[in-house]
């Protein structure tokens, strides 16, 4: 499986691609940083980050974008130009019908590290040390992307599985309604 994590923000949305399957060492084949600068027009932002993303998806060919779950902080203007960037991610995925996965922070930092309260440090040295890197990529957004990717092909299977029970659940319940 491929993935693209993506690690919204205005002024730097992470991005990264990693490439495995659960239980077997994972590969990064990309990682970096799509920067707007502040003093721009919020609009001009987002068509840049949405050029950037599309970018990346041309020439990784993701199976899947994963992306950081926005949630409530105290700073309302940081987490509504979070919640844009990730709305661009979510939008060019979906039009190339790309599956978007949903992670929140403490999802990701307990998948990779082992504890949903890791701190950033301990997030770029457990990337480094799964994909077996030289050093943790900078800047922290850029870790915080390969966590996404590497959260999501980690926990996909188990979600698949989960689905796959939840739809034949209501698929019996209703052809029981209907028996009745």
């Amino acid at each position: 499986m491929r993935v693209l994590g993506v690690d919204p923000g205005l002024t730097r949305c992470g991005v990264g691609v990693v490439e495995g399957v659960a239980g077997r060492p994972l590969t990064m084949l990309g990682v970096g940083v799509v920067r707007t600068p502040a003093d721009a027009e919020l609009g001009q932002r987002l068509v840049a980050i949405e050029r950037g993303i599309e970018e990346w998806l041309d020439t990784y060919r993701p199976e899947v974008v994963a992306v950081e779950r926005v949630f409530s902080q105290h700073n309302v203007s940081t987490v509504m130009g979070t919640a844009q960037a990730s709305a661009v991610a979510m939008l060019c995925a979906a039009r190339r019908g790309l599956p978007v996965a949903l992670h929140t922070p403490s999802e990701v930092k307990a998948a990779v590290s082992g504890s949903g309260r890791a701190d950033k440090a301990q997030v770029g040295a457990m990337v480094t040390r799964l994909l077996r890197l030289d050093a943790p990529p900078k800047p922290a957004d850029a870790a915080d992307a390969l966590a996404l990717a590497i959260c999501h092909i980690w926990r996909a299977p188990a979600q698949n599985r989960l689905q796959q029970a939840v739809a034949a659940h209501r698929t019996a319940q209703a052809t029981k309604g209907r028996t009745a």
